[in-house]
C-alpha cells in the first residue's frame, strides 16, 4: 500500500565514503563516480544519508564501472528499506523478548518520536522473521555469488535497546546479499564463530578475502579464529 502521509523530514545528515578504495578484482584504484542520497529512519533520528559511489575504471577488468557502494551503508539499513536495520531489530526484540502486540510496538514507538504506520510494523516484524531465519545455501542464490571469486564481508551487531539482545548481521559486500543473521544472548568469542561459519556455509569455494567490523574485541578474536590472516578493516 502507498504512503498517505509525507515522510518526515530528516533531521541529521550523514555522508558516507569507502574504506575500501582498491578494485576487489584487479587491485586498481576505485574512483569516485557520483553520489546517491536516500532517507533512512533510524530509532533516534531522520538521516539524509548522501553515498559517495566509486568505480573501477579499468576497461579490463571484470569490475569495470561496476558501481562500489560504501560499505556501511548495509549497517544502517537494507536496500530500498526506509526504517533502519536498529528498528527491525527493536521491533524483533520487542515481539519476541517483551510479548508485545503490533499496536504495542506502535504505541512505544510513536511515543519514541517514531514516524511509522502500524502496517509497517507488522510489515518490518516479517522482515525481521526472514531476517533471522535466512542462510544463502539455495543453488541459486550461491550461484549469484560465484561469479565474484571472492566474498567481502561486514560484520555488524544491533542492540535497539540495553538489556536486548543483539542482532548479528553477516553482509557481503559485493553482492549486499544478507548471508546469516542471528538474535544472540550473549556475544563473546565462542558465539560469534559459529555465526561466522554460517555465514558461509556452502560457499567454501570463495575466499573470504576481507572482514569489515567496528573494533569490539570478541569480532576481532572470532574472525581471526575463523579466518586466520585475512585482512580485517575495523571501522
Amino acid at each position: 500500500m502507498a504512503r498517505t502521509t509525507p515522510r518526515p523530514p530528516p533531521t541529521q545528515a550523514l555522508v558516507l565514503s569507502c574504506l575500501n578504495q582498491r578494485c576487489p578484482a584487479c587491485g586498481g584504484p576505485l574512483w569516485f563516480a557520483y553520489e546517491n542520497e536516500r532517507t533512512v529512519t533510524s530509532l533516534e533520528a531522520v538521516l539524509a544519508v548522501t553515498l559517495q559511489v566509486r568505480r573501477c575504471v579499468n576497461p579490463a577488468c571484470a569490475w569495470y564501472h561496476r558501481p562500489y557502494r560504501p560499505e556501511a551503508e548495509g549497517r544502517l539499513a537494507l536496500p530500498h528499506h526506509e526504517f533502519g536495520l536498529d528498528v527491525i531489530a527493536w521491533i524483533g526484540a520487542g515481539r519476541y523478548q517483551e510479548h508485545d502486540t503490533v499496536a504495542e510496538m506502535h504505541r512505544e514507538l510513536t511515543h519514541r518520536g517514531v514516524v511509522i504506520a502500524p502496517r509497517t510494523v507488522d510489515h518490518l516484524l516479517g522482515r525481521y522473521e526472514e531476517l533471522v531465519s535466512v542462510v544463502v545455501t539455495a543453488p541459486a542464490q550461491r550461484a549469484r555469488l560465484q561469479p565474484q571469486g571472492r566474498l567481502i564481508l561486514a560484520v555488524d551487531g544491533l542492540q535497539p535497546d540495553k538489556g536486548h539482545e543483539v542482532l548479528w548481521v553477516v553482509r557481503e559486500v559485493l553482492s549486499g546479499e544478507v548471508l546469516q543473521a542471528r538474535s544472540l544472548l550473549t556475544s563473546g568469542r565462542d558465539d560469534l564463530r559459529p555465526l561466522l561459519q554460517g555465514a558461509v556455509a556452502g560457499l567454501e569455494g570463495l575466499p573470504v578475502v576481507g572482514v569489515i567490523s567496528d573494533g569490539q574485541l570478541a569480532i576481532r578474536q572470532a574472525v581471526s579464529a575463523v579466518w586466520p590472516g585475512v585482512p580485517h578493516q575495523l571501522c
